[in-house]
């Protein structure tokens, strides 16, 4: 990994970060199949895009994925790598994939603890022979101007590790260009149902390389919850979900 111009900056942030007073959920692994594991924040947690994720791999004949979560509200990846359990649970193996999230990362500061906590992180996966997949977040929606710089930093977080790249912050571009009524954020920076369902498609498809279009609307989680989209809309997302797949196809 290139060295970073701003190095002494992100070693402040790296000692400072584990007194932040926020704690991880407890992880368990929830179902049965190939596993995965979710590291992030809230763009996680509050629609339960892993539980999304595993729910659309039930709906696919013969596809099952084992889950697990570990994120807190506000959490970059640099927290959970100095807070610990994230390390703990990729060193009991048996992962095939750990995804990879934290904010959109658009602002340069950002962008390199991203890039460190990142490499950190494929070093540990390297030892149990897990995958690392950079989950593309979206900036807030009064900041859709930062899209670009956000996507091009797990772009480069991706690349630095030879790590797998899900392009959902561009599929979320996508979709906008196909229907530019999709309400895909929630409360202006987490993800509506529609804006979790298409961030599931693209990790979904892109994990076990299966084609997003076709997939159910509706789906039941493992957790009881039901996620619905209207058929157009979920017809609308799964295209856009296979655009921004395609493009990308080498990443």
């Amino acid at each position: 990994m290139k060295a970073f111009a701003r190095f002494s900056a992100l070693l402040l942030l790296a000692g400072s970060s584990s007194c932040l007073g926020q704690s991880t959920t407890g992880p368990t692994l929830i179902g049965e199949g190939r596993r995965v594991l979710f590291v992030g924040n809230s763009y996680l947690y509050t629609q339960d895009i892993p539980g999304i994720v595993q729910a659309l791999a039930d709906s696919a004949h013969g596809d099952h994925l084992a889950v697990e979560t570990v994120a807190g509200p506000d959490l970059a990846l640099i927290d959970h790598w100095n807070e610990g359990t994230a390390r703990q649970e990729i060193a009991k193996g048996g992962w095939e994939w750990v995804v990879l999230q934290q904010g959109p990362s658009s602002v340069d500061v950002n962008r390199d603890t991203l890039r460190l906590a990142v490499g950190l992180f494929a070093e540990a996966m390297l030892k149990v022979h897990a995958r690392p997949v950079l989950f593309s977040a979206w900036p807030s929606e009064t900041r859709r101007q930062d899209f670009p710089r956000a996507i091009e930093s797990y772009t480069l977080a991706a690349a630095d590790v030879n790590g797998i790249l899900a392009p959902v912050a561009g599929a979320w571009l996508t979709a906008w260009t196909r229907d530019p009524t999709l309400a895909l954020y929630a409360d202006g920076l987490h993800p509506s149902e529609q804006g979790a369902y298409l961030a599931a498609l693209v990790i979904y498809a892109r994990l076990l390389g299966k084609s997003p279009v076709g997939l159910p609307s509706t789906l039941q989680l493992r957790s009881g919850a039901v996620l619905s989209v209207s058929a157009q809309a979920a017809s609308t997302l799964q295209a856009a979900a296979a655009e921004a797949l395609q493009a990308n196809v080498n990443r």
